[in-house]
């Protein structure tokens, strides 16, 4: 099943990681009775609506023009995009931060299990782990599938992204009105649009990513204090 879904994108997945992704599937619904990791628990839903969905990041361009292997998903969850992305990349590097504990603690297990040797977990929030110089303005490529406004993940996300490099966020089909609420976020954040790739899960969803290119170092204020993004965002 996986293998078919995938295979009519065009992404190509060997044996082991098709059986990787099956175990992970396990893992999910396993660990989903004791805490609340997805609401979508169905096999082939898992496999199209997180699965596939997360790995469309490997048909964009400007991911496949680069050669660029520091990835961070912030706000990872259950681990999705990062953790599908790094089995299907074991070249690259990948660093998944979440708030919430007990999702790091899945994502540990899940990793030891499958013996997921690109990845490093990360407890904590945005507005703190963004300060930390080993990871202010040091990322390639900084995604989130993060159910936030646009505005707000710009001022989590961007401070992680290294100049040059590019905020990728997951939208669905509302993304030019997110878009046009966050034109005074490019602007203090120093970022612009450089692309949207649109894309169809199952004929049915539409999924687009957005890529800002990072023009500068990010300016020290951002990301502001805890809980002040959310509340008042730029």
């Amino acid at each position: 099943m996986i293998k078919k879904v995938f295979d009519s994108y065009d992404i190509l997945l060997s044996e082991y990681q098709c059986n990787q992704l099956n175990r992970y599937y396990e893992l999910l619904v396993e660990w989903n009775e004791k805490i609340n990791l997805t609401a979508i628990t169905d096999y082939e839903e898992v496999i199209w609506k997180h699965f596939l969905d997360s790995a469309l990041l490997l048909k964009c361009s400007v991911f496949q023009q680069t050669k660029r292997n520091r990835i961070l998903d912030l706000g990872t969850g259950a681990g999705f995009p990062g953790l599908v992305l790094a089995i299907l990349c074991p070249e690259c590097e990948f660093y998944l931060v979440d708030s919430l504990k007990k999702r790091i603690d899945f994502l540990s297990i899940v990793c030891e299990e499958l013996q997921i040797e690109n990845v490093q977990l990360f407890h904590g929030r945005a507005e703190e782990c963004g300060r930390r110089k080993d990871f202010r303005n040091q990322f390639d490529f900084v995604i989130s599938r993060a159910v936030a406004q646009l505005p707000v993940l710009m001022e989590y996300c961007v401070p992680f992204v290294k100049k040059d490099g590019y905020f990728v966020s997951y939208k669905g089909k509302k993304y030019n009105d997110e878009i046009k609420l966050s034109e005074n976020a490019c602007q203090k954040l120093n970022i612009q649009l450089e692309k949207v790739e649109e894309f169809r899960i199952e004929d049915k969803e539409e999924r687009y990513l957005l890529f800002f290119k990072n023009l500068s170092m990010t300016d020290e204020k951002y990301p502001r204090k805890s809980g002040k993004p959310k509340k008042n965002p730029l």
